[in-house]
Order: structure tokens, then C-alpha cells, then sequence
């Protein structure tokens, strides 16, 4: 697959030539399941789009946790969705911003030159990537390229989980954990625009950010336990699960939502047992407890782009890195302590 070159953990992987319009481009591949240093970069051949797809020139890419889990194979039961014994897509990556480089048969709604942000079923760590026309949408003017390349898939998974799952309403009280990551950070922010009154946990090096976003409350996590307290919430989105179900649903009001959101859990099986323990749970008392999977929906996606257009929404960028240091960017995300989204720039 062209000129690979495998690193060790934590190394800046090599850079090579990749002209606009060239055969080749340059793409983070991994060939197995492992940690980082599976990653290479390599010349391979510029994909060409089929039928409602779109070729996009990748300006800048995102990663987040689940592209952390699909590299390394674990918890094993990703392995069923993206391959048994190797990954099934050689160039990992989801989210993207870029220009539409061309269009395949049946693609009328997008052109040549087009600027797009959206998802991709695997690919985006690379200079071009074919995505299906309906996963993109138009860049809102003024908005970078990294910026919306931090949105899909974590700002998807805040909007569907309060609005969906909670179906939450003005005048709620909101608890948001983990309020300074990538889906935290967005999630309070949302939570504003629907009029809820919302409490973001983080540490304490992120209290005043949190605040910025807009937050009404803030607790520091390393100072307060949330479940020890006395306020009741109409709804949690838990994106950290650090603390067991039953402390957790104290702080939920009899007739809550709690949305558990950590991809985190056992080797195996993942938070598959936690999942299967809430919805048992939740046919023994009137709480909610709602574990769920985001959905890609371009609807959703043009909803938060107007959102972005209208600066009721910003995405919040940690760090940026090259395509070459692609293999630091998955370590820090796996770190589990990013001031909201990282992103890769091309």
C-alpha cells in the first residue's frame, strides 16, 4: 500500500508529497489492531466517487474517543462492526471539512468547489476522502475548517441525546459530566438554546470555560462529589460514568432522564453491561434511563450548521495537529481529558 512508515508510540509520523490533482495522496493506514504505533502514513492511490458520493479535499479532519476504540480493536466487540481480524477500512477517520474535488453520477445538490463538513463511514484521516452526498453539508460562512470539522458526529450525538432522548424543555435543570469535552461541550451549550437551566462537572482547570459556554452552574469534580448533593436534575447526560448507576439516579428527579453516553467499559464487551443493566432498570422505576447511539442525519447536521451560522452554537478546539501526528493526536484523545474537540489539519 505504498511507502508505509510505522512508528513508535508517541512518534511524529513522516510526511510526503501530495500535490492537489496527483494519483497519490497521503493517508493514515494501519493494517491491524494495536495501539498507535499501528498507524503509518503512506502514499496510496486518490479514491475515485461512485454514485452519490463526493470526492472531498480533506481540509481538516477530527477524532474522537470511538476512533480511539476502532484502532485499537477494543472493547473486541467493535471488532464485529469493523472487521474481526483486521481493520475492514485501511485509513481511519469519520469527520471532515473540506471542498468538493468531484461528484459522482446522481450528485446535483453539491459542485466542484463547494466548501462541505460531514461524516464519512472511514477515510477522513487522509488529503481526499469519497463521501456519500447525503453525510455533507455547506460549510456555514465564516466558520474554518477545523472548526467544522469539530462538530458531526460529538455535536450530533449532544443534539440527539437532549432533544431525541430527553426531549428536554425550557425551564429544565440539566446536568452535563464531563461538560468540558467534545459531546460535554457541546451539550451545554444546546441545553442553553432549548432554555434549560444547566449544571456543567468538569475539573478544576476548566470551571471558568465551562462557564463561558454558558453554563449557569459549575462543580469541580476533584472538590465535590455531584451525587452526594442535594439538587435534583429533570434530566443527566453522563458522558464520563464515573460513578454507579444508583449514586447517579439520587440527583435524578423521580421522573428524570438519565442518558449514560461513555463508550468506556470492559475489555470485552464494552459498556454493553452497563447498557443492559440501565434499560433493565428502567422497567422497574419511573426514571428514564436512556442509553442510546447516535445516528449520523444530514437534518441534524443542517440544524446545528444554522445553529453555527446564527453563533448560538461554537465548536470548542483543544489542539490541532498535522496529518503526520496523527498517532499524538488519538494518544491525547485517549487521555480522556480534552478541553472540548482535536482536530487534524491537512
Amino acid at each position: 500500500m505504498g511507502i508505509e512508515q510505522q512508528q513508535h508510540h508517541g512518534a511524529r509520523l513522516g510526511r510526503g508529497p501530495g500535490p492537489a490533482g496527483a494519483a497519490t495522496m497521503r493517508a493514515v493506514v494501519q493494517h491491524r489492531y494495536g495501539p498507535v504505533s499501528v498507524l503509518g502514513l503512506a502514499e496510496v492511490g486518490v479514491p475515485s466517487p461512485g454514485r452519490g458520493e463526493v470526492l472531498v479535499q480533506v481540509g481538516a479532519a477530527s477524532v474522537h474517543p470511538g476512533d480511539y476504540f476502532v484502532m485499537t480493536g477494543e472493547p473486541y466487540v467493535v471488532r464485529l462492526v469493523f472487521g474481526l481480524r483486521r481493520p475492514r477500512h485501511g485509513i481511519p477517520g469519520r469527520d471532515l471539512a473540506g471542498v468538493v474535488a468531484a461528484v459522482g453520477e446522481g450528485v446535483t445538490a453539491l459542485r466542484p468547489g463547494d466548501r462541505v463538513f460531514g461524516w464519512s463511514a472511514a477515510g477522513a484521516l487522509s488529503e481526499y476522502a469519497c463521501v456519500p452526498a447525503d453525510n455533507l453539508v455547506p460549510v456555514p460562512e465564516d466558520l474554518s475548517d477545523v472548526d467544522a470539522a469539530a462538530v458531526p458526529t460529538s455535536a450530533m450525538t449532544a443534539l440527539q441525546a437532549l432533544r431525541d432522548i430527553a426531549r428536554l424543555r425550557p425551564g429544565q435543570r440539566v446536568l452535563v459530566t464531563g461538560a468540558s469535552g467534545g459531546v460535554g461541550s457541546f451539550a451545554v451549550q444546546l441545553a442553553k438554546v432549548f432554555g434549560a437551566e444547566v449544571t456543567g462537572v468538569c475539573s478544576t482547570r476548566n470551571l471558568d470555560l465551562v462557564r463561558s459556554l454558558g453554563a449557569d452552574h459549575v462543580i469541580d469534580y476533584t472538590r465535590t462529589d455531584v451525587t452526594s448533593g442535594h439538587e435534583r436534575y429533570d434530566v443527566i447526560l453522563d458522558n464520563v460514568e464515573a460513578s454507579p448507576l444508583a449514586d447517579v439516579r439520587r440527583v435524578l428527579t423521580p421522573a428524570g432522564t438519565l442518558i449514560p453516553n461513555s463508550g468506556r467499559g470492559g475489555r470485552w464487551l464494552g459498556p454493553i453491561p452497563r447498557i443492559l443493566k440501565a434499560r433493565l432498570l428502567s422497567g422497574f422505576t419511573p426514571q428514564h434511563l436512556k442509553p442510546f447511539t447516535s445516528i449520523g442525519r444530514r437534518a441534524d447536521l443542517l440544524t446545528l450548521a444554522d445553529l453555527l451560522a446564527t453563533k448560538q452554537v461554537q465548536p470548542l478546539v483543544d489542539r490541532t495537529y498535522v496529518l503526520g501526528e496523527a498517532a499524538d493526536a488519538l494518544d491525547h484523545v485517549a487521555d480522556g481529558h480534552t478541553r472540548g474537540k482535536v482536530v487534524i489539519t491537512l
